[in-house]
C-alpha cells in the first residue's frame, strides 16, 4: 500500500519537475544595484525553486550623467563575464545627442547585443526624432531596442509601432506588450496583410501582464492576441525585483498555449534572438 502511494504521488509530481527542468530565459531583469540586485535575483530564484537558464540586466541611463551611463554599462559587461548567465541589456540617453550615438556604438563593439529605453522614466518623447535616429543606428549595429511598453500614457503602443515600421531594420522588443492595452496589438495581424510594410521586426516580452491576466476574465483574449502577434515573437520576462521569476512562470503555465508554444516563449525565441550562451 505505501508503495502505491508513493508511485501515486511521484506520479503528480511529475509535471512539476519536468516543468522545473525546462531551460528559461528571463529576459527583463533589473540590476539596479548591480551585483548586489544579482545575488538577491539568484537568492530568490533559489527561495522560489525556479531555475533559470540565461538572464537579462537591465539598467536605465539618465539624461546628461555621461559618466555614470558609461560606468554602468561597463558594469554589466564586467558582471557578464563573471556570471556567465547574465546578457547585458545596457543603455543610453537617446537626449544626449552624440553621446548617445557614441556610447551605443562602443557597446556595439564591445558585444552588446541590446539597449533599455523607457519614456517615462528616462523622460523623452518616444516620436522626438533623436529617437528615431538612435534606434536606426542600433539596427545597423545589430543591437535590438527593448522599450518599456505598459501603457503608462495613452498612445504608447501606437507612436511605438510606428517607430518599428519605420526602422524594419530594427528589432523592438516592447515588454509587457501593452500591458491591459494588449488588444492594440492584434492590429499586427493585419499589419502583415499589407504588402512592403512590416517586416516582423516587432518582438514581446509579457513580463507583468502574464501575472496580471492569467485566472483573469481577460486570459483567453490574451492568449488570442499571442497568437496573433506571433508565437514566435514572445518571450517570457519576470520584471525583476518587482516579480519573481516563478511568477511568471507559473503565469505562463497557466495560459491555455500548448506545451510546444510556451517553449518558444520560455526559452526559444529569446535565445534565437540573442544568439546562444550557456
Amino acid at each position: 500500500m505505501l508503495k502505491h502511494r508513493t508511485l501515486a504521488l511521484l506520479l503528480l509530481c511529475l509535471p512539476q519537475l519536468a516543468l522545473a527542468q525546462e531551460e528559461v530565459f528571463d529576459v527583463h531583469v533589473h540590476v539596479w544595484q548591480g551585483e548586489k540586485s544579482l545575488r538577491e535575483y539568484y537568492d530568490q530564484l533559489d527561495t522560489t525553486h525556479q531555475p533559470v537558464t540565461r538572464h537579462s540586466g537591465i539598467h536605465m541611463a539618465v539624461k546628461g550623467e555621461l559618466a555614470q551611463t558609461r560606468a554602468k554599462n561597463d558594469e554589466l559587461i564586467a558582471l557578464s563575464k563573471r556570471y556567465p548567465k547574465l546578457m547585458p541589456i545596457a543603455s543610453v540617453h537617446p537626449l544626449d545627442d552624440q553621446a548617445a550615438t557614441d556610447e551605443l556604438k562602443r557597446l556595439a563593439g564591445l558585444g552588446v547585443k541590446a539597449i533599455k529605453l523607457h519614456p517615462h522614466t528616462q523622460k523623452f518623447d518616444i516620436t522626438d526624432p533623436r529617437v528615431r535616429a538612435l534606434c536606426k543606428l542600433a539596427g545597423e549595429l545589430g543591437v535590438a531596442v527593448l522599450f518599456d511598453n505598459f501603457n503608462i500614457v495613452p498612445g504608447d503602443s501606437q507612436n511605438l509601432f510606428n517607430l518599428a515600421v519605420q526602422l524594419p531594420k530594427t528589432h523592438f522588443i516592447f515588454a509587457h506588450m501593452g500591458g491591459l492595452d494588449f488588444r492594440f496589438w492584434n492590429s499586427l495581424f493585419m499589419a502583415r496583410t499589407a504588402k512592403d510594410f512590416f517586416f516582423d521586426n516587432i518582438h514581446f516580452d509579457i513580463s507583468a501582464t502574464a501575472v496580471l491576466v492569467a485566472d483573469s476574465p481577460l486570459e483567453a483574449e490574451f492568449v488570442w492576441t499571442i497568437r496573433n502577434v506571433g508565437i514566435d515573437n514572445v518571450m517570457l520576462g519576470s520584471d525583476y525585483p518587482q516579480l519573481s521569476l516563478k511568477q511568471a512562470v507559473d503565469a505562463l503555465e497557466k495560459l491555455d498555449l500548448t506545451a510546444e508554444e510556451k517553449r518558444k516563449i520560455r526559452w526559444d525565441n529569446a535565445n534565437r534572438l540573442f544568439g546562444d550562451k550557456r
